[in-house]
């Protein structure tokens, strides 16, 4: 079986993470799988894939856009090449399926849907289009009940027997294995210094801005560390300023040391409007920290029960929240102790059997 698995980038994003590690996972399970980029560029994932030197990179171009129409016609020559095609991410999933349609027609063409919702779910016009793409697809696989619920209401009962759920999962024991910093090697760091984290894009729907303003409200000893980068990035460093906490939010950019920082650090947020299966958010439970998330689809049916959950927006909560934490150690420990439960429940493993299955039947 030979799978070509295609995306927009490799950028440091949920999506573009769960590519290059079940790429991984695949190839050492005797599955010959490669990947195939519409737009080059650095990228901390393409470093982890280079000692795997049987799983090949391609790319359509370096500098052009994703969005070009002219990447149709360059698909087609990649994709007559394999078995099965596994597409993740919006426009890539609209070249491949208009590559299909074109003359691909010998292979099995798969999409992951990673986000609850979209731009395009808007519109009447998008939506007619969106079902016309995704009759293209052999088999739609969601990575959560909120993705799941809301694309069968978008394209209806007819892509019911396509669907198919199946949740998005991390190397529990990297996380759980990695020894963390002394905090005085990031930033200088004072010692005694208690550290939140959030690993994120700065791109909507993700929400940064909430966490910042919360550090307005927690001791001085507190520090934020804000791993990710994006267009709102800047936005983000400037509301640190003018609230007069930027002395205390350190912005990290992308990174590789992700689990070592996850071990350094004592709570973990994920604030967001909304998300498909955030990668983040697991890693994150299997850190040894409390994990706070915004209680929304995608988020609350992962961290409910386990971690903590506030509102959209909330800094007032999630503030307390951390508060609450820091006075009490017992409350600190069980919150970790569900969390670490929890996370083990989305082993990669077990996702990557699941495809293994799908593919198969095909």
């Amino acid at each position: 079986m030979k799978v070509l698995h295609c995306i927009n980038s490799l950028s440091m994003g949920g999506a573009e993470r769960l590519v290059v590690d079940l790429a991984l996972f695949l190839n050492k399970k005797n599955i010959e799988i490669d990947i195939l980029i519409l737009k080059g560029g650095e990228s901390p994932l393409l470093e982890k894939l280079n000692p795997t030197t049987n799983i090949q990179v391609f790319c359509l171009t370096q500098k052009g856009s994703v969005y070009n129409p002219i990447h149709i016609f360059r698909l087609k020559k990649y994709f007559e090449k394999y078995d099965i095609v596994h597409v993740h991410l919006f426009p890539a999933l609209y070249w491949s399926a208009l590559t299909k349609l074109f003359g691909g027609k010998k292979n099995k063409l798969i999409f992951t849907e990673h986000s609850s919702n979209n731009t395009r779910r808007r519109y009447w016009l998008l939506k007619y289009i969106d079902r016309k793409i995704y009759k293209r697809f052999d088999a739609i696989i969601t990575i959560s009940k909120a993705v799941d619920k809301n694309l069968k209401k978008h394209l209806g009962k007819k892509f019911k027997s396509r669907i198919h759920l199946i949740y998005n999962g991390i190397d529990v024991n990297t996380i759980l294995d990695a020894e963390g910093y002394s905090k005085t090697e990031i930033d200088n760091l004072p010692e005694e210094a208690r550290v939140i984290l959030q690993v994120s894009t700065f791109r909507y729907p993700k929400d940064q801005k909430t966490v910042i303003s919360a550090m307005k409200l927690l001791p001085k000893y507190v520090f934020l560390l804000l791993v990710g980068d994006g267009n709102l990035k800047q936005d983000c460093e400037k509301h640190a300023k003018d609230l007069k906490v930027d002395d205390r939010v350190i912005f990290l950019g992308l990174r590789t040391d992700v689990p070592k920082l996850l071990k350094t650090s004592d709570f973990i947020v994920l604030s967001s409007y909304y998300e498909g299966l955030s990668l983040s958010s697991i890693e994150g439970m299997a850190s040894g920290s409390p994990f706070l998330a915004t209680n929304v689809p995608g988020l609350t049916e992962v961290v409910e029960n386990a971690g903590l959950l506030f509102q959209p927006k909330d800094h007032h909560a999630l503030a307390k929240l951390i508060i609450s934490l820091l006075e009490d150690p017992i409350f600190y420990g069980e919150t970790v102790h569900k969390c670490i439960n929890r996370a083990k429940e989305y082993d990669i493993d077990s996702m990557a059997v699941k495809y293994i299955n799908l593919y198969n039947t095909l």
